[in-house]
């Protein structure tokens, strides 16, 4: 029932900017914290971002601080990540993510995942 459907990703050059889009479905989305998380070949799945419910408390990963935005229009049942000053090493596929009332860094406590879109920055 619950759906997360992500924006087309893309190809990058290194310092470039990107803007990533998920849409929920089958949920009540102000009631649900939202985030997304990462996956490199060959690596595991790694937090990237969370957004509270209202969207008071953020969190980001070490290494997407100071470049990384995530925001959420609950109007819209849309969370946002936008990405700026991207590195070859931000090459992954990003996954949208949701759980009730407080999002984990913890990719086995989230239970509902978007497919998964690919961006590639390259150098």
């Amino acid at each position: 029932q619950v759906q997360l459907v992500e924006s087309e990703g893309g190809l990058v050059q290194a310092g470039g900017s990107l803007r990533l889009s998920c849409v929920a479905s089958g949920l009540s989305f102000s009631n649900y914290a939202m985030g997304w998380f990462r996956q490199a070949l060959g690596k595991e799945r790694e937090f990237v971002a969370a957004i509270s419910r209202n969207g008071a408390y953020i969190d980001y990963a070490d290494s997407v601080k100071g470049r990384f935005t995530i925001s959420r229009d609950n109007a819209k049942n849309t969370v946002y990540l936008q990405m700026n000053s991207l590195k070859p090493e931000d090459t992954a596929v990003y996954v949208c993510a949701a759980r009730t009332l407080v999002m984990s860094r913890d990719k086995n406590n989230v239970p509902y995942w978007g497919q998964g879109t690919q961006v590639t920055v390259s150098s």
